[in-house]
This record gives structure tokens, sequence and C-alpha cells, in this order.
């Protein structure tokens, strides 16, 4: 393995190990309460030089495979670190059942007990990994006073909270798909043969069966995610939000702009700060699994957390490092949101202009949405392979959205912070979509996606509809165009709305629905945007 060793220090840029002689232990048996047993794998350099701290990693999508081989378990266990990988209850060989954020707590606390009892740990454990990995660390992150450290990189305390408010379709219902197949024989390989029956899956009504017709059978996490809301108890033991304050390990998050769990982290970031836990923040231009955001990561882990664990003082850097799109540059900061940038409106107008001028009387934009030829989604924070920043022109000449711009701007505009959206809309259904973005358009037209939100709205005749974007820090340049789009969908990324009011699960009937999104002095619709 020493040439994968050199492979993966250079392409990820890490400083040279102290060996590249590792042992991996396979399958160590650990003991659950409830008489459960996880299996783990132990990794440590061959020629350990006394006590180690501990990387704790608790996946559910095995212990082998480029991430931890290559990765996580090897690039630690070469730096000094004992890493413990942990298959988590009802995958890759862990007894039990996996139910999705609902043990994780229970049996990361019963790993930490089991951990305390192994003679070669040294009292001195770091959490760490991505996305699941991550909310692992939040499982155990309150009640883990043996933990002296964390790295969160794209991911969140309120997991399944994020995917389903709103109800996030394609990221679900592919992550369903993946955990329900991914111990099968050459599960890669079939996950692309199997690629169109998830897309005719996603596109068929009754949405409750698309599990059915891809998997043949019922995947209870996809049929729970369909019935229950983001405000449902069901969710009570997987929402750790309520937990963030009580948390005093210090951790330094490491998001993507491009990531579905960005806001949701930026938040978590300013709450741990306000408690008083020391902390740093990270972002860069990424989407959900970069290599950019797992090199990051990495340093975090070996230079930051390890420091902790050491008991030594981190290398000084600002508490907040940003990578500002459209300058191309990363920033350093002293807080989040930063100061400095005032929150400016911007008003939609009824000839598809946008500006800081109060809009005057006229007649409101109109378009129709049909949910059986949606308005679909074109980049933003995917799961699948087209997420990030993607032309928009195609979209945009749909009828179904609407787009509003300003004229070229005569100078740079710097927009760091939370991005926020109040419209007036009239509908003739009872149950609609909002969906609004924020666009750069450069000098030769291109208009690309920088930040969205979409919101469910039971309109009541001119209906206010609040939208929070997701945060970003981006520089408009002098010439372009700030855009905005608003539409009523974005397929699949966001279940279409079948219009009737009826549960995702069971609607069968699709209803176009006949909008109109007023902009006049009663009604200025707006968006609000943090700039310098």
């Amino acid at each position: 393995m020493t040439l994968a060793s050199h492979f993966v220090e250079r392409f990820l840029r890490l400083p040279a190990p102290h060996t590249r002689e590792v042992n991996v232990h396979r399958d160590q048996r650990i003991p659950m309460p409830d008489g459960v047993v996880l299996l783990a794998d132990h990794w440590t350099p061959a020629h350990a030089p006394g006590e180690l701290p501990t990387v704790l990693v608790r996946c559910p999508y095995g212990r082998s495979g480029p991430m931890i081989d290559n990765g996580i378990g090897r690039v630690f266990a070469e730096r000094g670190f004992q890493v413990l990988v942990v298959s988590t209850r009802g995958t890759f060989g862990s007894g039990g059942e996996f139910a999705p954020q609902v043990n994780e707590r229970e049996d990361g606390l019963a790993v930490l007990d089991w951990l305390e009892r192994q003679p070669w740990y040294d009292g001195r454990v770091v959490l760490f990994g991505p996305s699941y990995l991550g909310f692992t660390q939040w499982a155990i992150a309150a009640d883990a006073p043996q933990v002296k450290a964390m790295v969160p990189q794209v991911t969140s305390a309120r997991l399944t909270i994020g995917f389903t408010r709103p109800y996030s379709l394609d990221g679900l219902f592919r992550w369903s798909v993946q955990t329900a197949t991914q111990e099968q024989s050459f599960a890669l390989l079939r996950s692309r043969l199997r690629e169109r029956a998830v897309v005719r899956a996603m596109n068929t009504a009754p949405l409750g069966e698309a599990d059915l017709r891809v998997l043949g059978r019922r995947w209870p996490f996809f049929a729970e995610t369909l019935a229950h809301g983001p405000d449902d108890p069901h969710w009570a033991r997987g929402d750790l939000g309520a937990t963030v304050e009580e948390v005093r390990i210090p951790a330094s998050f490491v998001a993507g702009w491009y990531d579905l769990f960005a806001g949701d982290q930026l938040e978590e970031y300013r709450r741990l700060v306000g408690a008083g836990t020391p902390a740093r923040l990270t972002v860069g231009p990424w989407v959900h699994g970069a290599m950019g955001g797992m090199r990051a990561a990495l340093r975090e882990g070996l230079d930051w957390a390890g420091a902790h664990a050491r008991g030594e003082q981190p290398a000084q850097r600002a508490s907040v490092r940003l990578f500002v799109l459209g300058q191309n540059r990363w920033r350093d900061f002293e807080s989040w949101p930063p100061p400095g940038y005032s929150p400016t409106s911007y008003y939609l107008h009824g000839d598809g202009s946008l500006g800081t001028e109060h809009p005057a009387d006229g007649e409101p934009s109109r378009y129709r949405y049909d949910p059986a030829d949606p308005t679909p989604s074109v980049g933003g924070p995917l799961l699948t392979a087209r997420k990030g920043a993607f032309d928009q022109r195609k979209l945009e000449a749909r009828p179904d959205v609407l787009t509003f711009s300003t004229a070229p701007l005569t100078a740079d505009l710097e927009v760091i912070g939370e991005v926020t959206a109040k419209v007036w809309l009239r509908s003739s259904r009872p149950d609609t979509d909002v969906f609004v973005r924020l666009c750069d358009v450069d000098r030769r037209g291109r208009s690309t996606n920088i930040c969205d939100a979409l919101v469910n709205v039971r309109p009541d005749g001119i209906t206010p509809v609040e939208l929070r974007l997701s945060p970003t820090a981006y520089r408009f340049r002098t010439g372009h165009r700030v855009r905005v789009q608003v539409s009523s969908g974005a397929h699949p990324r966001f279940a279409r709305n079948p219009g009737s009011g009826e549960p995702l699960a069971t609607a069968l009937s699709l209803h176009p629905a006949d909008q109109e999104l007023f902009h006049d002095r009663e009604h200025p619709s707006t968006v609000t945007l943090p700039q310098a």
C-alpha cells in the first residue's frame, strides 16, 4: 500500500506521514447494552511511539473502500493516530436493524464505554467524518467528556429534518436506494444499471410506491420521510438541533456553498460559538462529497483537532475562512455572519427588472406550473452528479420560470451572509410551492445559480411568502447582472407539488396551477442581500 500512500499524500496535499506502515485489526466486536454486537476495524501505526489519541469514525457505508482504506484510516494512522472505524447498527456485519439516526446516541456512547476498557486507549478521542458520519458525531457530542475535538463536515445535527424541509425527493430517494442495496455484490455497477428506473420512479404517482418500483420491496426510511413532516414528533430521537448549545467540545466545521446542509451547518456554528464553545468554520466552493472538502477536513483533523487531542495550542487562524465565489479567493473573517454587510432590498418589477427602487402599481406577472411537466432542477445542492453551479439559460427560457434582473453593475457588488426573499403570490390551487433562486449573469448572458430555497404554500388570496435562501459569499463583478428566478418547482430535487393538497405518498392526480406574482406598491416582492 506504499504506492497508494504516496498518491493520497500528493493528491490531498497532506503533510508527510510519520510512517507508511500501518496495522489493521479487522472485525473487532463491540457489544451494545441490548445485546447487539457492532463490528469495528482498528487502525494503528505499525511502530507506535507510545500512547496515541484515537480518531473515532462511525459509518453506515462499510469499513473498507477508498474513503476508509486509502483515506481516513490510513491518513490518520500514518500520522500518529489510532483510528477506530465502527459499522453502524445493521450495516456491514454489525447486528441489529439500520434505522437512520435512531440509535446513534446510545450506540455511540456504548462504543466510548468499550473504548475505555481497551489497553491501547489513552483517554483522548477525536470525532471525524462527513455527512452521516458527521451526524454520528453530533449524536454523542453533548455527553462525551473524553472527546477532545470534533470535525463535522457537510453534515447537520438535524440530518433528516434538513431533507424533509421541504421534501428533498432526489436526495432522500437515492440515499434510500443506496443504503438498501449497498451490501449487494457489484453494488456500484448495479446502481448505474438502475439509474433509469430511479428516474422513472421519481416521476410516477403515487410517489409512495417509488421504492417498490426500484427495489421490489418497501424501504422503511423512505416511507417514513414521506409520511412524517419536519415538525412531526416521529423525528424527535434523530433531531439533535436542541443539543447544539450543550456541546462543549471544540469543533471545526467544514462546509460547502453548494452543499445541501450548508444553511444548517452555518447556523449550528453560530449557535455553538454563541454558547461559548471554541469553534471555527471553513466554507469552500464545494458540493456534497467534493474531494476539496475532504482534503480540508483531513487537514483540520490532523492539525487542529490533533493539537487539541495532544493538549497543544493549534496554529492560529481566523475563526472563519470563506471562499468568496465570483472573486474566487479565500478570505478570513472573525465571525459568521461577518460584520459590515447590511441587508439591502431589491424589488421585483413588472417589466422583469430588479432594483433598489420601489415598484410602481401594475399587473402581476403570471405563469402556469404543470406538475405533469414540472419545472426541472438545474444544479444546486444535490447528491447527484449534476450538482453545483450550472448554466441556467435553458431553464430560464421555460414559460414557467420568471426572471428579474438588474442593469449591468457599474462596480463590484459583494454579498456575504444570509439571503432572504419575500414574494406575494396568488394561486388557482389550494396547495402550491414557491421556488426562488439568486443568479449571476455575466457579460455574455450566461446565468449561473448561487443559492435558492423552496417553500410550500397554502395560499389565501394574495399571500406573502417568505423564503430563507441558503447562505453565500459571492462577488458580482462589474458589468454582471444580479438575477432572481421565481417558479414553483425544482424537480426531482424537490418532489413536485400535485396541487391537490393530498399527501405526497398517495396523491394520484396532478393539477396545474395558474400563478400570479405581485410586485406593486401594496405587495412589493423583494430579495434581500447582505452587501458591503
